[in-house]
């Protein structure tokens, strides 16, 4: 993007791995890198109930909010921290909580369809897709949602069956086409994580040896 921070996108479907790709790389570079997850880019709609709002389509495209994301993306990349939004997947919509996000070395994007829209795959200098199992896939979602959400086993079969599954097959899956790599399990490729690492770590030693002295 010509500017000092290096944008790594990590995609791939629900259960994949690509979180803990994502956290496992953003702690080998902690003081250097930021990390945004699509998930909090889901739009805010506070005229729909909460009944109302569970049975949206969190799958596909039209529910994340990319422009706002567009925007915060210019902005890092520009030098400048942004204020981003935090989703709430208890109530199925955003807080009232802000997050804030300082532009660094390295700066990690992930989320279901991040490669999705032409926008952000241009935004980023490395392009992940992590490609894991479908029943894999299905049961770290329902471990998740059901410990970490707060979620029912039946509202998570439904929701599967309903919108993540046709909706990863439509969209999520087609993006691979678009990543520079494609990372088996995602988190848990240890081997992956150490190459992807690698990499960084060699990125950041030939902008530094490259940027110009006081």
């Amino acid at each position: 993007m010509g500017t000092d921070v290096y944008v790594v996108g990590i995609a791939g479907g629900t259960g994949s791995g690509k979180t803990a790709l994502t956290r496992a790389l953003h702690g080998r570079f902690a003081g250097d890198s930021s990390l945004i997850s699509h998930d909090n880019y889901y739009k805010r709609r506070d005229e729909l109930s909460y009944e109302q709002r569970t049975k949206l389509n969190y799958d596909h495209p039209s529910a994340f909010d990319n422009d706002l994301l567009v925007e915060h993306l210019d902005e890092l990349l520009g030098g400048r921290g942004v204020d981003i939004p935090v989703y709430d997947f208890a109530v199925h919509n955003r807080s009232a909580e802000a997050l804030r996000v300082a532009p660094r070395r390295i700066l990690f994007l992930e989320g279901l369809l991040l490669l999705d829209d032409a926008r952000l795959r241009e935004r980023c200098d490395l392009r992940i897709y992590v490609d894991t199992d479908a029943d894999v896939r299905i049961l770290r979602r329902v471990k998740r949602d059901v410990v970490e959400r707060g979620r029912t086993i039946e509202s998570v079969e439904r929701q599967y069956l309903a919108t993540v599954k046709p909706m990863h097959e439509q969209y999520v899956e087609a993006t691979k086409q678009y990543a520079d790599l494609v990372v088996p399990e995602g988190g848990y490729n240890e081997r992956a994580i150490e190459i992807i690492a690698g990499g960084l770590a060699a990125v950041i030693a030939r902008e530094s040896d490259t940027a110009p002295s006081g």
